[in-house]
């Protein structure tokens, strides 16, 4: 098995992508709708517990790599400064998002001459709930709520992951790496963080970004803990690439539930939806990212986009921005150059307010909803259109088809009625997934952009790594 894993994490997740493809269309075809639908939803189980895995180790992940980051800046006036130009940037790219996708959406008109007289309709949320709503929600959330559910799986996966922390752990030591306090406090915290992987990603990143800052106001007294979040941080880093040896298989199961449950079918009831998300999608990363890149810092993006085809790859066969978060970490880190510090701040932001992709994806469909049921619009609706899409991005759920479900909050800029909301959603919910999985790409994608133009800005980022060919 060595040959296997000396070929590259996005080279072997690709594979397991194209072969997920033929075996989902296979199965159904040779098995028959229902009885191959029934098969593909028990091999889907695998690719479920991919992503669950991943999921039960974000919170110590964010919380190790965000606070050793913050350690490693040495001053809290330089994470003001990176917190600034990280907002900023993101709002600036979410901008670009929305005209491109408003451009492509006129371009390509998915809406015209669209029956949506079959479509069952789909309850939606009217509105994105209000921040204050969101600050008491997330102040009340039980962390531990998923783990004492007594869920078997979650159990034993806890389980499972907390025996990787051991090993990774106990292998520094057997290596010379005298440091088995340091080990077994570095387990008891990793385990108490899966233990609360029900808890909100931006509590834990305020509460890491506060730790962070009180341990550096201590001076010479927090160097022991700065020493020991260095270390820890590495560590959840090791656990994680354990965990990414699952990708291609995880990759499989969930593409071929998802090629055999929707069919080649699919593409051809929204080809022009598809082909509008698809191209506004490429567009962004590459004149958007790609031209922040290439022009904006003098880099050569060819390198960027080869370092960070790992994390495209899980955000594509995933649909989530959070459940890509380690990969990213990882990529823009090794291949990139971006240092722990950058990469700890930006990114665990990023996947929580950076939804380029839903913003351009929302304003195609707010024109497929204008375009199929004949609504009028007039200069000033593309304007609160594109205003609106970008307000309901920031803090969208990183979660599959999450953004489908804010799409009334847009159309009500032009008073589409609830009875046309809820038959585009029931229209497009069948296959949103696959418009889903190309939008998360740009999310991700977006993080990595920010992330390297950050580290570039405060002179954080490795040129000689950026620059290497060892990301190809």
């Amino acid at each position: 098995m060595a040959w296997w894993f000396g070929v590259k994490l996005w080279k072997r997740v690709f594979l397991g992508l194209a072969l997920g493809v033929v075996f989902g269309l296979a199965v159904t075809q040779f098995m028959g709708a229902e009885k191959g639908a029934a098969l593909l939803t028990e091999i889907k189980i695998i690719g479920d517990i991919f992503i669950a895995m991943i999921r039960l180790v974000i919170i110590p992940l964010i919380f190790m790599t965000l606070v050793a980051g913050v350690l490693a800046l040495g001053d809290p006036a330089k994470l003001g400064t990176i917190g600034l130009k990280t907002i900023m940037l993101y709002l600036m790219t979410t901008f670009f998002a929305n005209i491109i996708g408003l451009i492509m959406g006129t371009v390509f008109r998915p809406g015209a001459g669209v029956d949506l007289g079959g479509a069952e309709p789909r309850q939606v949320a009217t509105e994105a709930a209000g921040f204050w709503d969101r600050i008491v929600g997330m102040a009340t959330k039980n962390p531990f709520e998923q783990l004492f559910s007594g869920d078997m799986m979650t159990l034993a996966l806890t389980g499972v992951l907390v025996l990787i922390a051991v090993i990774v752990a106990m292998r520094s030591v057997g290596k010379g790496e005298k440091k088995q306090l340091s080990g077994v406090l570095f387990v008891g915290l990793f385990a108490l963080g899966v233990a609360m992987s029900s808890g909100d990603i931006l509590v834990v990143i305020f509460t890491s970004l506060v730790f962070g800052i009180v341990v550096l106001f201590l001076g010479a007294a927090g160097a022991p803990v700065s020493r020991f979040f260095t270390y820890a941080s590495d560590k959840v880093l090791g656990v994680t690439q354990w965990v990414m040896e699952l990708a291609p298989f995880g990759v499989f199961a969930l593409i071929a539930w998802v090629a055999g449950t929707r069919g080649v079918e699919t593409f051809t009831a929204i080809l022009w939806l598809f082909v509008a998300v698809y191209l506004g999608c490429f567009i962004h990363m590459g004149l958007v990212y790609g031209g922040i890149i290439k022009f904006g810092l003098k880099l050569p993006f060819i390198n960027f986009f080869r370092g960070i085809l790992d994390a495209q790859m899980v955000a594509y066969s995933t649909s989530s921005s959070s459940a890509t978060l380690p990969v990213t970490i990882s990529n823009v880190s090794k291949n990139l150059g971006v240092s722990k510090s950058v990469a700890g701040s930006v990114l665990p932001l990023g996947a929580t307010i950076n939804m380029d992709g839903t913003a351009l994806y929302l304003g195609i469909v707010a024109l497929f909803t204008a375009q199929a049921f004949g609504y009028t619009l007039e200069p000033q609706h593309y304007v609160l259109i594109a205003l609106t899409a970008a307000l309901v991005s920031i803090g969208a759920a990183g979660i599959p088809s999450a953004s489908l479900f804010l799409l009334a909050t847009v159309l009500e800029v032009f008073n589409v009625t609830p009875e046309h909301t809820a038959l585009v959603v029931g229209f497009i919910f069948p296959f949103d997934r696959l418009l889903d999985m190309m939008r998360t790409v740009v999310n991700v994608t977006g993080d990595a952009t920010v992330a390297v133009t950050v580290a570039k800005w405060e002179h954080e980022l490795d040129e000689d790594v950026f620059r290497s060919k060892a990301t190809q």
